[in-house]
């Protein structure tokens, strides 16, 4: 290889990332070895080739790859290498989850293995089924940023670890679960097998209960135990489960369930036929126009075609647009064959839920026209 293409190893250093000791190792381990080596003094020199390796495989070890699997990766093809990144990147997951439930059970003792406060008692399939409802309401956590929203669509402010949580409270007479990601909130009241010793409210992270779910559901009784900074979720015949509590202070969303206003249009309409006519919908902003015709489905720019559906409708005409991310997760997760849908005009949140069910509630945002 020609001299004008060769690095010194202290420039290939900090083009790449890797210190010069790290190169020696890779070198050494057979992952990255030089281009070119002097015979004389064993100095080392790489190519400008090797540099998208180098990157890579830098990448890669910030990740927490090993070396076996690094090496894997860099003899893959491209769909090879995906699932091997997803193969590892799910080992650290639950890698982690266990250490979080060590750790807790690790707390317990330290404390004395003192019993949490009784929350509730609740039946497990039903629990399962609720928290796993409510959660599609929750936001993606970001380095950087939580979406917001207001009539006009999406906007930006810091981060909020709280918003991809689940809010629990319980009274002496009902376990209330919601969650928001600030443009849609989702909200359904269990009735507990046994109430709790005190009214306890929290915020839970959404990603322990996600990965509680299953053993939740295969459990006839859960007993919900609150101890400090978590939950913990007890289940005869399995391993019990610690839920940590976020420490952000929740939205105020009953004030914001309070403050809506009267339904101006009332619809209700099946389930199904409303889900299979937002899939068939070609584009991601959909249109919904309600009369005393029915309900259609339709694009922002087209007055007169889309999908006419029966729907019994009371109240204004009206024309209103949605995300489609956002109106279909709420019309899926409803209970039951038919949705009701309570409008307030074209700007306003939209109620839907079941026709014949009221303890699973959604509030969606919709978008303007010319979002």
């Amino acid at each position: 290889m020609p001299n004008s293409e060769l690095m010194a190893i202290g420039a290939f250093a900090q083009r790449s990332g890797l210190t010069s000791s790290a190169l020696r190792f890779y070198a050494d381990s057979g992952l990255l070895p030089p281009a070119d080596v002097d015979p004389a003094t064993g100095y080392r020199s790489y190519g400008v080739h090797q540099l998208e390796r180098a990157v890579t495989l830098r990448r890669l070890r910030e990740i927490a790859m090993p070396l076996a699997g690094v090496a894997a990766v860099l003899g893959a093809g491209a769909e090879e290498a995906a699932r091997l990144l997803d193969e590892h990147v799910a080992r650290i997951e639950g890698d982690a989850a266990v250490a979080r439930q060590r750790a807790a059970a690790i707390k317990s003792a330290l404390g004395g293995d003192a019993p949490g406060s009784l929350i509730a008692v609740l039946k497990g399939p039903v629990l399962a089924e609720a928290v796993e409802q409510v959660l599609t309401a929750t936001a993606t956590p970001t380095p950087t940023a939580t979406a917001t929203a207001t009539a006009t669509g999406p906007t930006h402010d810091p981060a909020s670890a709280v918003l991809a949580g689940l809010h629990i409270e319980a009274s002496d007479e009902a376990v209330a679960l919601t969650a928001t990601d600030r443009y849609r909130l989702s909200t359904r009241t269990l009735v507990p097998v046994r109430t709790g010793e005190r009214t306890w409210a929290g915020t839970v992270d959404g990603a322990d209960l996600r990965n509680a779910v299953a053993d939740v559901r295969r459990s006839a009784l859960v007993r919900v135990e609150a101890v400090p900074h978590g939950i913990w979720l007890r289940m005869s015949g399995r391993e019990d489960r610690h839920c940590r509590v976020l420490p952000e202070e929740y939205p105020d969303h009953r004030s914001l369930l309070a403050s809506l206003g009267e339904a101006t249009t009332r619809a209700t309409v099946a389930k199904g036929e409303l889900l299979r006519a937002l899939e068939e919908h070609p584009g991601d902003r959909p249109v919904l126009r309600l009369t005393d015709r029915g309900l259609r489905v339709q694009a922002p720019d087209d007055e007169l075609s889309g999908i006419l559906l029966p729907a019994a409708v009371t109240g204004e005409d009206l024309r209103i647009r949605f995300e489609m991310t956002t109106l279909y997760a709420a019309v899926s997760t409803a209970i039951g064959p038919d949705v009701m849908l309570d409008l307030r005009g074209p700007l306003q949140p939209v109620t839907i839920r079941s026709a014949d069910r009221g303890d699973l509630t959604t509030l969606t945002m919709p978008v303007t026209f010319d979002h």
